[in-house]
């Protein structure tokens, strides 16, 4: 039997991916143990998270992955379905509904035919949810620096996407690039 334990990074910025990541072990499996230092990923240093998820890497009892919600994804289906779809999606590919349970933080939901406990504020409570905590936001926050170099000038691999002055200044002076997401700058607009 397995536990896969689910989380994302990224839901709120107005520009990049958004990031849903998913860890299965063993059921028993100590995930403290294996992940020294392990905590929510917004709790570690960038240093913290990339010493954590190099363990995952090499930790072979241990299978993850990362799903990806691209902004044209948010902007056309919604952020609340695109985010359900991006769950089936990564928790099939991991587990079959007879082969264990699934803990997901926040509000997201599983498919109705796996079980599943949903844990707010799961990422600091659930060590298989921390973990994929720190798998999304590492991935995400790579991702980001990449896109920085596609798209000079607005800061990506300072801010992540997120709306602090530097990026708002960004916009006003470039306009949104690609990787924006309209759905949330039409919010900023009103």
């Amino acid at each position: 039997m397995y536990i896969l334990g689910i989380d994302e990074a990224g839901r709120g910025p107005l520009a990049g991916p958004l990031a849903i990541g998913f860890v299965r072990a063993p059921d028993g499996f100590d995930f403290l143990g294996a992940f020294s230092g392990l905590n929510d990923s917004k709790q570690l240093s960038e240093k913290s998270r990339e010493v954590i998820f190099a363990l995952l890497e090499g930790c072979g009892e241990v299978a993850y992955r990362v799903e990806w919600i691209e902004a044209s994804e948010i902007d056309a289906h919604g952020l609340t379905a695109s985010i359900g779809a991006a769950v089936a999606r990564g928790v099939r590919a991991l587990m079959q509904p007879e082969e264990g349970k699934v803990y997901l933080d926040g509000s997201l939901k599983a498919p109705a035919e796996y079980v599943q406990e949903t844990v707010i504020g799961g990422d600091a409570l659930i060590p298989a949810i921390m973990i994929a905590s720190v798998a999304a936001k590492v991935l995400r926050d790579r991702k980001m620096v990449e896109l920085a170099e596609k798209y000079p000038g607005y800061g990506f691999e300072k801010h992540k996407g997120y709306g602090t002055k530097m990026h708002y200044e960004a916009l006003k002076l470039l306009g949104p690039c690609d990787e924006h997401r309209r759905l949330f700058l039409r919010k900023l607009s009103k």
